[in-house]
């Protein structure tokens, strides 16, 4: 049996890490992971490992997926076959390369030829167990030969600048140069190939490790006498062929990858306006947005970009209020109000997971960790109880829970998010004038939202909402299956309670809380939250947790005489300040106000040969910081940058490189106060309106659109046929919801209009953009396998358009 852990990789360098199950030849993670990309990258990789408690964890094998193939797997689930790990499946980057062939006269007066190989620099080099000191071989060979040389070994850089030149002497044969034919050399350069080998020089005595290679063939040099391009590194051609791929296992994986091409703000004008507009259209049902919510295939999908969109511009909630007021005219019973998955629930859904999530954080995490962490019994079904277990004591174990989290619930009001609450204010109005007779539905109106679609899914599964880093044992998840079940039946105020529950130990437990003031407290709370004139939260705001975890960080030389070192310290990020300690829950042994942190830079790589730092700039000093990997890096410096945004002494400009040695290793200004030599990269301010890119997401739902162009046209056809002929309808078009068939014929012509402005756009820029790009620049390296198949539909393209 084997104690196994997954990692997920952008090419080699790991971003996310799930938890170890043990004791298991079939290990079921079920974790989720998202991540914004913060750089280019070739494979997203995924390694298996075995941990050992002695020596360092051996690696079971790994799936990689190349970028080019993401898009075929789009959220699907997949087996796929676990590959080896060696040398040659780890290649990875690229290497600059000039080769120049020229005529040489020796001191007999023969005419020799010199071939010069220059070696720029290399890029991306994978780093084998932890370190990359990478030093290259060029060799010359031929059928009859095969000569070798060697560059310098550069310490401790993935991205080596060798600009080192070797010479190779080469006879040309008579057909490269017009001389008599009865010239005659004894060597055809056609058939001699340089050969580049990338190598780890490793201090330990196994040999040094292979890191790519690449071939070209001297057939390069015949157009013209000099050469120059950027190459991918491959791996050798007798690389590991032999072994068996069946024999590692399997890996089942979900990937969902969007890449979206964004244009500057004013190619979206007319799109975001159509869609910005819907809540004033009448009816809801003919506006933009609606439509996308009818032609999705998943109401999910619209809901998304749509509630993003809408909340950056500030027109969320009386979007939201339009779709919700249009569903309750056609609910006819008031207990099943708001319990479909239509638009407006996926999009309230998705408002309370933006908008929420914080509150949700400051309400629930510390009650869920204790759970977590204490691991109290509290099975109540007789049939599952284990040995030895008293079910009184259980019962009050899961009561003592269900009192807590309902207390902290109910208590929360205060601060629920002032749009959540604007939300819920127009749901409770809607469907209080729906059903005038029915006293209660004002409440199950929100409760639907707050406790059946909120708080129990994420006491349910707390890691989806980032409450807990990864999936709870089977012990704690029952316990909290229990816990949610009971809050959620709580929360609907039904009439009947323990008739709610199908299993007969559930309806007994639930005897504890068939109390009056159960009821109250739920209503006290649905009152608070779905008031309109409710008092502004910010007057008793609490220091809010915004990010927290371990990360490296140089000392600042706060001391006169101290070490410069770097230590491992727990970092936190409030609203207030930004502190480190030794490690979580100990006290500070340093913290930043906010308002004294005037900017947050990378550091460039050079600085320390560290990769992933980065500088909290403060007036007397820089903080350099080093991250995990590339994403949480990004991660940290964007939530910096956007809390200390609205600072008044914000820099606008900065260093790059550390100061060391007596200098700024950018710019060489010698006074450790020099101003930057660097502009600063700019932000937005904090809050959640800015955290979003209203062009990303207009550009998300023109490719909707453009997917479901074919629904759009139907829908077209649909509202034709219905303003002109009032009969049954036909089958296919019954799906849609159309109140008038004229507006939303309008809106659907002008969405046509502005999708296909857009796709006409997208077309012009690829067009441009091909003609500019050239195979063998740093951008599109040879054996860059998606800029091959990108030229052959080009060329396919081109030819129709012909």
């Amino acid at each position: 049996m084997r104690d196994c852990y997954c990692t997920v990789n952008l090419d080699q360098e790991e971003v996310f890490r799930t938890k170890i199950v043990e004791k298991s030849l079939c290990p079921f993670y079920g974790e989720d992971f998202y991540c914004e990309i913060p750089r280019s990258f070739r494979h997203l990789s995924f390694y298996i490992f075995d941990r050992d408690v002695f020596r360092r964890d051996s690696i079971i094998g790994k799936v990689a997926i190349q970028k080019e193939d993401l898009q075929k797997y789009h959220n699907r689930d997949t087996w796929f076959q676990l590959q080896h790990v060696d040398a040659d499946s780890e290649v990875q980057g690229k290497v600059h390369l000039e080769l120049r062939l020229s005529e040489v006269i020796t001191d007999t007066g023969v005419v020799s030829h010199k071939l010069a190989t220059r070696i720029l620099e290399c890029q991306g080099l994978p780093i084998v167990n932890g370190q990359c000191d990478p030093y290259a071989t060029v060799t010359l060979a031929g059928p009859y030969r095969s000569e070798a040389k060697k560059t310098k070994v550069k310490k401790k850089t993935n991205n080596p600048q060798f600009d080192e030149v070797f010479y190779f002497e080469v006879t040309r044969p008579c057909s490269y140069s017009r001389k008599s034919h009865f010239d005659f050399e004894e060597e055809d350069v056609d058939k001699l190939e340089i050969r580049v080998d990338l190598w780890n020089a490793s201090n330990l005595k196994f040999g040094d490790e292979f890191l790519g290679e690449l071939r070209i063939p001297l057939k390069v040099l015949r157009q013209s006498s000099s050469y120059e391009a950027w190459y991918f590194l491959q791996p050798r051609d007798n690389g590991s062929k032999s072994l068996k791929p069946g024999d590692l296992g399997s890996l089942r994986l979900n990937v969902v990858y969007t890449e979206d091409h964004v244009f500057s703000s004013d190619y979206y004008s007319p799109l975001r306006d159509l869609l910005l507009k819907s809540a004033d259209v009448e009816p809801v049902s003919a506006s933009a947005a609606h439509i996308l919510g009818e032609v999705c295939r998943e109401k999910q999908e619209a809901a998304i970009p749509l509630v993003r969109l809408f909340l950056h511009c500030g027109r969320v909630v009386p979007f939201i209020s339009a779709i919700a007021n249009a569903e309750v005219r056609r609910t006819q019973d008031p207990n099943t109000i708001f319990r479909g998955n239509s638009l407006t629930s996926k999009c309230i859904d998705e408002t309370m997971k933006l908008a929420g999530m914080h509150y949700l954080h400051v309400t629930l995490k510390p009650t869920i960790e204790e759970i977590c962490q204490s691991h109290k019994s509290c099975e109540i079904d007789p049939v599952k109880l284990k040995d030895g277990e008293n079910l009184e004591n259980n019962m009050e174990n899961l009561r003592q829970y269900v009192d807590r989290i309902f207390n902290v619930i109910t208590k929360s009001g205060v601060s629920c998010p002032t749009v959540m609450c604007d939300i819920f204010f127009s749901l409770r109005e809607a469907a209080a004038k729906r059903f005038q007779d029915d006293l209660d539905v004002r409440y199950t109106a929100v409760s639907s939202f707050i406790f059946l679609r909120f708080f129990a899914p994420a006491i349910l599964s707390p890691n989806l909402f980032q409450l807990t880093p990864h999936h709870t044992d089977p012990q704690t998840s029952r316990t909290l299956t229990l816990i949610s079940k009971t809050i959620q039946t709580l929360g609907s105020l039904s009439k009947s309670k323990s008739a709610s529950f199908k299993e007969s130990y559930m309806a007994a437990f639930y005897e504890f809380f068939n109390e009056q003031k159960y009821a109250d407290a739920v209503k006290n709370f649905l009152d608070l939250i779905s008031s309109s004139g409710r008092r502004d939260p910010k007057s008793v705001e609490q220091p809010i947790l915004l990010k927290e975890g371990f990360m490296i960080k140089r000392a600042q030389g706060r001391k006169r005489f101290g070490m410069k070192n770097f230590k491992k310290r727990w970092f936190r990020l409030t609203n207030h300040e930004f502190t480190y300690q030794k490690s979580k829950g100990d006290q500070p042994l340093y913290s930043i106000p906010i308002e004294n942190i005037l900017a947050v830079e990378k550091l460039e790589e050079e600085s320390f040969k560290m990769k992933n730092m980065f500088q909290v700039i403060q007036p007397e000093r820089a903080l350099y910081i080093q991250a995990n990997n590339c994403v949480e890096a990004k991660a940290w410096i964007d939530i910096l940058t956007k809390v200390s945004q609205c600072n008044k002494k914000r820099l606008t400009v900065y260093h790059p490189s550390a100061y060391l040695n007596g200098h700024w290793l950018c710019c060489r200004a010698s006074s450790d106060t020099a101003p930057g030599c660097t502009p600063c990269t700019g932000g937005l301010p904090a809050n959640i309106q800015l955290d979003i890119d209203g062009d990303r997401e207009t550009e998300r739902i023109y490719s909707l659109f453009n997917l479901y162009m074919s629904k759009l046209e139907k829908m077209q056809e649909a509202c034709g046929s219905r303003s002109v002929y009032d009969g049954p309808e036909q089958e296919e078009y019954s799906t849609f919801i159309i109140d008038d068939p004229q507006e939303t014929y309008k809106t659907l012509k002008q969405v046509i209009a502005g999708v296909g402005a857009l796709e006409q756009e997208h077309a012009q820029y690829k067009r441009d953009k091909f003609k500019k790009t050239k195979y063998g620049s740093q951008e599109h390296p040879i054996g860059d396998k998606s800029f091959q198949s990108y030229i052959r539909q080009q060329s396919e393209v081109s030819t129709h358009s012909i």
